[in-house]
């Protein structure tokens, strides 16, 4: 009797390796000085971060070389109509303008919109004027905040909820009254974004101020900190620099 054996498949199936899914970060700068802290930090950051994660992701806006426009009464009168409705996606904005004024200056914000969209984590550079953001970071924030665009339209809920936003600020002096910190967390807490971590570097004008320069080598240790924090935060460590604070944002 023969008894055949069955054939043998040598060809074993071996799993696909699942493709991980780009990170992206957008990267935006607002100090007007060309030897800036915030620059320096967030600039760390992002070598950093490219080192982890690669340069396919990697979006940079200097808007304080390269300003966005400030708002106009088109603009002031499409955000009205569009406060008017049910969110909107970025889609449909195009269709809500009522005429040439209106359909322009979406155009000009429609790219800074999708970018921020677009984004895993965010990365501010803030230097603090006068006790808050400087005028080209909030021409930005004027120009982004678009009613309902950050919404999913089926949902409601924020589109923005599991985007990281990572401020890094430098200010001449120490922390006194202090109105940047709360209100970036009060403008992206209302965009839905629950994770934001701040990084100072204090006491950045030591070296060439009157006033501070008794505290130059707290200014040096606070930048040292702040040097750690954006390493560590870009190597997506939980990093316990002095300098580092991290809000959680309850919905």
């Amino acid at each position: 009797m023969i008894v055949r054996q069955p054939r043998r498949n040598h060809l074993r199936s071996v799993p696909l390796a699942r493709a991980e899914p780009v990170k992206s970060l957008l990267h935006l700068d607002s100090s007007y000085s060309g030897n800036s802290v915030s620059k320096h930090l967030t600039s760390l950051y992002a070598d950093t971060w490219r080192e982890r994660h690669g340069a396919v992701g990697y979006r940079y806006r200097d808007v304080a070389a390269d300003p966005v426009p400030l708002v106009g009464p088109a603009y002031c009168s499409l955000r009205r109509r569009l406060e008017g409705r049910d969110p909107v996606p970025v889609g449909g904005v195009a269709a809500v303008a009522a005429n040439a004024a209106e359909e322009r200056e979406w155009a000009s914000t429609l790219p800074l919109v999708t970018e921020l969209l677009a984004a895993d984590t965010v990365l501010l550079g803030v230097p603090v004027h006068n006790l808050t953001v400087p005028a080209p970071l909030k021409a930005w924030i004027d120009r982004v905040t678009v009613p309902g665009v950050f919404t999913d339209p089926a949902t409601e809920e924020s589109l923005l909820r599991d985007t990281e936003v990572v401020v890094v600020t430098a200010r001449g002096g120490r922390r006194g009254d202090d109105f940047l910190e709360p209100y970036l967390l009060a403008y992206f807490g209302g965009l839905g974004v629950a994770d934001v971590r701040f990084v100072h570097a204090e006491l950045t004008r030591a070296p060439d101020v009157p006033r501070p320069s008794r505290f130059q080598a707290l200014g040096t240790e606070s930048l040292a900190a702040a040097r750690l924090a954006v390493v560590e935060l870009a190597q997506g460590f939980s990093s316990s620099a002095d300098s580092l604070e991290v809000s959680r944002i309850e919905p």
